[in-house]
């Protein structure tokens, strides 16, 4: 089965296509500048040819009829027809309490993730926007999507609760929802085939860390804690959101300092986190190189970052009475030794040692522990798209198998 993934946000479209009988990714890429006349398509085949073409993206139905005139193109394609795309996945930020798993796209899923737009107004609409659009360039393939949110539905309400008024959440469902779950998901899964054990006997933390950044607590394979709340700005620092902050602060912007909310959702979101700490950029690579020419901004960034993080890690520990295996994942999670080292090394109060070579070794996926370690500490490169397609291959398989 050929499975098609689409990411789609507000302005590109992320795409991988494989082929699920031996989980080969076939060619991948992304049309950015989605609404634009100067918007890029950026191709890449399984050989590592690659093809960059500017043209206009006027809509999101005009980028995946894009990608989809790119996977039958002679020279650069990886099937000769539409006919061998057997079923498209997408990604979908919220499900909110809807959706416990990954779903075949009705018009039920559909209404359900329409009245889900206020939970996720920068990512549901464009998610709908892609499934429509592929919908109608690929009539009868089979959609399914596939939620951020569904990993953290077996979350307890001790754990998803705020300690508000219980009826905000009787009657506006204002709870932590958690994001990131098909990476959390797909790592933790990975950590217990690595190492052989059974996956609902572990208790995993995985702190996925990139320009956004989150730390799940994995209980038994269920996630039972997540940083990320209702939004996906609390939690950890990240790169250009803020994470845990007094919520008072929004009123003293407002009413004190004049700010429109707006202002202050933009500062929050947009131009906080290590952009905001540092003054000079979101990026992990950027930090770290200013922090070797002595600059004390970027070293101040780099220290909250990683204190943040050693905080989450002791609370997820104490909130499963244990752990057995920590796991990094993400842009920053995978290619940052340095932050890995100021977050571990000062965590010999679970027990966590990691040997210095093994963790600024080039191996991607890899033990960092020591052996006489009481925790397994591990890099897993996270692979949303084949949990993706995973999901969907299983999904339609299943619908086959019942005559669907």
């Amino acid at each position: 089965m050929n499975v098609l993934v689409l990411n789609c946000g507000s302005s590109s479209v992320k795409y991988q296509f494989l082929d699920m009988k031996n989980e080969v990714l076939l060619c991948k890429g992304q049309v950015e500048r989605v609404g634009m006349e100067d918007g890029m398509l950026s191709h890449q085949t399984h050989t590592g040819a690659k093809k960059r073409q500017a043209l206009p993206v006027k809509s999101h139905a005009v980028a995946i009829k894009i990608i989809l005139d790119t996977l039958v193109d002679e020279e650069y394609g990886a099937v000769r027809s539409l006919s061998e795309i057997h079923a498209v996945g997408h990604r979908v930020v919220h499900g909110a309490e809807e959706f416990a798993g990954s779903m075949l796209i009705t018009d039920a899923v559909k209404a359900a993730l329409e009245r889900n737009i206020p939970l996720a107004p920068l990512h549901n609409p464009p998610n709908l926007l892609g499934i429509r659009a592929a919908e109608e360039l690929l009539p009868g393939v089979p959609q399914c999507g596939v939620f951020d949110t569904a990993f953290h539905t077996t979350m307890p309400p001790h754990a998803f609760l705020y300690a508000i008024p219980y009826s905000m959440y009787k009657k506006h469902r204002i709870r932590r929802y958690g994001f990131h779950g098909t990476s959390h998901k797909y790592v933790s899964e990975r950590a217990a085939e690595i190492l052989g054990r059974p996956y609902g006997d572990l208790k995993i933390i995985t702190a996925h860390l990139g320009n956004g950044s989150s730390i799940t607590a994995i209980d038994g394979g269920k996630s039972v804690d997540t940083s990320m709340g209702y939004t996906p700005l609390e939690g950890l620092v990240m790169g250009t959101r803020c994470g845990d902050v007094d919520p008072a602060l929004t009123y003293h912007m407002v009413v004190d300092l004049g700010m429109t909310v707006k202002e202050v959702n933009d500062l929050l979101n947009k131009q906080s986190g290590l952009k905001g700490m540092s003054g000079l950029s979101h990026d992990m690579r950027d930090i770290e190189s200013a922090m070797a020419e002595g600059n004390e901004d970027a070293r101040r960034a780099f220290e909250i970052f990683c204190y943040r993080l050693r905080k989450y890690i002791g609370a997820y520990a104490a909130a499963m009475d244990g752990l057995d295996v920590l796991v990094f994942t993400a842009g920053i999670g995978e290619n940052s030794p340095a932050v890995r080292w100021a977050v571990c090394s000062k965590l010999g109060v679970l027990g966590i040692k990691v040997d210095k070579e093994k963790n600024e070794s080039p191996v991607k996926e890899k033990i960092i522990s020591t052996p006489d370690s009481r925790v397994v500490v591990m890099v897993i490169p996270t692979n949303e798209e084949l949990a993706i397609a995973r999901d969907t291959a299983r999904i339609i398989t299943e619908m086959r198998k019942a005559g669907g």
